[in-house]
């Protein structure tokens, strides 16, 4: 089968496709965007919040070199641990990617798991004042001093609406709701959210699930098959480079559960560490079931089962 040419009805498309973590985006793209069966020349935009991160591969499930020779991938590596990202900062770099892809006649996938990169790239970021570096370096002063729990208070002061809408666990979350009150003088949930897919570009909103017990399953194997590939060798190299929990790539979960049992700067063994590899299933588990709350809030999304590939594939041929 011949792929689509470049065109200027397909100069602004761009297919979205998105799931649970451990659902099968990544073998999903992988049949349909490689080899001599590919539905199109595509390059994939990598909507994941610690990809973005060096040296954060296993945890994070970046695409291995063979899959990066088949399917090019963008966003990820790009900055070290100690570095913050933001969803403005994602929004502006996704739109420099699929610009230069469909320069090159080729189609953008944004394809990932954070779904809020996904909601604002598919709708526009709120109105909210963009990042200051200066109140960024103060609040992660005042987390490393202070602890998590004085900055939850002090969000729950001028801000309850987000702090009731936060999890208490997602500092970066935390951190740039204080960052939008300290910027403005006004609170992050005063300021409206989009709610219409933007117009610019032609886009296909695939989303793909499974079965909840499939998919609590798939992710305790994936816990697994991280720690069989050096996980916990990765952490540590991260811990001697000097990178520590208040970093903002080394909150994520897989790693901020291993730097929550350190002791004395090595790695928990015997129970202490199988009680972090359950506490890493957990959160990950839960972490799926939130994905699939905020991602079923998105609007113009097909849902998929993530066996139907035959429904998917006819969809997406249909698109382009």
């Amino acid at each position: 089968m011949s792929l689509p040419k470049p065109s200027s009805t397909a100069s602004n498309k761009v297919l979205v496709l998105f799931g649970p973590t451990a659902c099968g985006k990544t073998g999903l793209l992988d049949s349909m965007f490689t080899g001599q069966q590919a539905l199109a020349h595509a390059v994939v935009v990598s909507a994941d919040s610690v990809q973005v991160y060096r040296g954060l591969n296993i945890g994070s499930a970046k695409p291995s070199a063979a899959l990066l020779a088949r399917l090019p991938h963008k966003l990820i590596d790009l900055i070290e641990p100690d570095q913050p990202f933001s969803v403005g900062d994602f929004c502006r770099l996704a739109n420099e990617a699929c610009a230069d892809i469909h320069a090159n006649g080729m189609l953008p996938i944004v394809s990932g798991g954070t779904a809020y990169y996904l909601r604002a790239f598919l709708c526009g970021s709120p109105a909210a004042p963009p990042s200051d570096a200066l109140v960024r370096k103060q609040l992660q002063v005042e987390l490393r001093e202070q602890g998590p729990d004085a900055l939850r208070a002090q969000l729950a002061a001028v801000d309850p609406v987000s702090a009731a809408r936060i999890q208490p666990a997602d500092l970066y979350r935390i951190s740039r709701a204080l960052e939008v009150y300290r910027c403005s003088g006004m609170p992050l949930s005063s300021f409206e959210k989009p709610v219409a897919v933007r117009s610019d570009l032609d886009l296909l909103c695939i989303a793909i699930d499974r079965p909840r017990p499939q998919l609590y399953e798939r992710i305790d194997a994936r816990v697994d098959e991280m720690l069989s590939q050096g996980l916990e060798d990765e952490v540590q190299a991260l811990v001697d480079a000097g990178w520590s929990s208040t970093d903002p790539g080394m909150r994520a979960i897989g790693y901020a559960e291993f730097l929550e049992a350190l002791d004395h700067g090595r790695l928990p063994t015997g129970s202490a560490r199988e009680s972090v590899i359950e506490r890493i299933k957990m959160n990950t588990r839960r972490y799926a079931k939130r994905q699939l709350t905020f991602m079923r809030s998105l609007p113009g999304v097909r849902w998929f089962q993530a066996d139907d590939q035959t429904g998917v594939h006819e969809a997406i041929r249909a698109w382009l």
